[in-house]
């Protein structure tokens, strides 16, 4: 089986004001390995969607720009494997 390169489907929804998703993709393109980067919405609720192997940065980020919510980190090495994510 092979192994994954970005094991955690990290998503979350972002509350606050004069969100940019442009601005956002590319923070999180430049500064966090991954892929598979949604970022969409408009300025006051953005939807991100990402495979990083290190969700918790995506989450502080997040959180640094408003509140966050609706977060979901599957594993999805365990998902390949039969397992519950």
């Amino acid at each position: 089986m092979e192994e994954l390169e970005f094991r955690y489907d990290t998503q979350l929804l972002i509350e606050g004001e004069d969100l940019d998703e442009d601005e956002i993709s590319d923070y999180i393109t430049e500064h966090f390995e991954g892929d598979c980067l949604l970022a969409v919405g408009d300025e006051e609720l953005i939807k991100i969607h990402f495979h990083t192997n290190e969700p918790w940065k995506i989450l502080e980020y997040g959180r640094s720009l408003g509140e966050i919510y609706d977060i979901v980190v599957e594993d999805m090495d365990r998902q390949q494997r039969g397992l519950h994510g």
